[in-house]
């Protein structure tokens, strides 16, 4: 592990939630894995990348969720929510996090693509609002009955993805189209693939937990440093989960950087290696759940520029009980989601969050 001569200082966290500009860079992510698996599919031959397809794990959420959802736009537009997950399966090995298991969703994007597809913007759900939970139905057919103030980020984990695909369309009254998760620990193997990840922290980190030591500067980071890196948080800020979440959001812009600079279309091996990885760390819904529908899916926002993307965080406001909650602050949060429903220019206001001073 080397350190590099230049440096630079990511933005503070401020009170309530991760900075705006590493919010905004987790909606450009999103396209980005996109646009990256289609320039890997162009790099090997359909014989080859369409054996890819059992590695992409796929949820049939119209089965889960039933006809009690929004009507879909009556437009060619799409809404697709976004999962960043904290999966724990596999990792151990490379953390000291041994009496842990299961997974949680600690990125939750709505993002809204209008007719034409040439813009987007997405909607970030902090992960300790409450909300109230429907009644959804697991996995294994056992039904949940609903809850009031429900931390949203404890959704995933207790009922399931397709129940925090319910519990969004109940909040928003809007209808996902699609829903793309992308696990965390599913990339220690893809970063051994591409000879590392280069990231850059301010001040020095020694993580007793995930068992990652750095010093401020830059370095190039293996699988299992990677890994180590996007589930630190005890060293680095104050201990919370913000720190941790913009780490997280960091490593992944580094990842996808690192990924565009590979020659894929004069590798055909390397690009195979890349897609069986990257795939690998995917669940869809069934719709999605192929590359090759995926890679269409992808060419299809290929006239959406990540870099003019606008992410905005859903207005919040600490909750009067519980201060280290939030909830939604109305009116804002009723206009923004109506702006999305009606495809409507967002209004100001709708953009400001009591929690954060925005």
């Amino acid at each position: 592990m080397s350190n590099m001569t230049e440096s630079r200082h990511a933005p503070k966290t401020p009170a309530g939630g991760p900075p705006p500009r590493t919010r905004r860079r987790w909606g450009r992510i999103v396209l980005l894995t996109l646009l990256v698996l289609v320039l890997a599919a162009g790099g090997v031959g359909y014989w080859l990348y369409s054996g890819l397809d059992s590695n992409i794990k796929g949820v049939d959420i119209d089965r889960a969720i039933g006809d009690d959802r929004p009507e879909k736009l009556p437009t060619s537009g799409q809404n697709i929510l976004i999962l960043g997950s904290d999966s724990r399966a596999g990792a151990n090995a490379a953390l000291n996090t041994g009496k842990v298991s299961g997974a949680r969703s600690d990125t939750a994007l709505v993002m809204h693509i209008p007719e034409g597809r040439t813009k987007a913007v997405a909607i970030s759900i902090p992960r300790d609002t409450l909300v109230t939970r429907p009644e959804c139905t697991k996995s294994d057919g056992a039904t949940v009955p609903s809850a009031n103030r429900v931390m949203f980020n404890s959704i995933y984990a207790q009922v399931g993805p397709a129940c925090v695909v319910k519990t969004v369309e109940q909040i928003s009254g809007i209808r996902m189209d699609h829903y793309v998760e992308i696990d965390f620990a599913g990339f220690k193997e893809l970063v051994d693939a591409i000879g590392g990840v280069t990231v850059t922290v301010d001040q020095d980190i020694h993580d007793k937990s995930s068992g990652l030591n750095l010093t401020a500067g830059t370095h190039r980071l293996d699988g299992t440093q990677s890994l180590q890196f996007v589930r630190t948080r005890h060293g680095i800020g104050d201990g919370s989960d913000l720190g941790r979440i913009s780490l997280q959001q960091q490593f992944m812009l580094n990842l996808l950087s690192e990924i565009k600079k590979q020659d894929l279309l004069g590798s055909p091996a390397k690009s195979y290696k890349i897609a069986d990885e990257l795939t690998a760390a995917l669940t869809t819904d069934s719709e999605l759940a192929s590359l090759t529908k995926l890679a269409e899916f992808g060419r299809s926002l290929n006239g959406v520029d990540p870099s003019s993307m606008e992410t905005i965080m859903l207005p919040v406001e600490y909750d009067k009980v519980d201060p280290n909650r939030v909830v939604a602050a109305e009116p804002q949060a009723t206009q923004l989601w109506k702006a999305i429903r009606t495809d409507s220019a967002i209004p100001e206001s709708a953009k400001k969050s009591p929690a954060t001073g925005g």
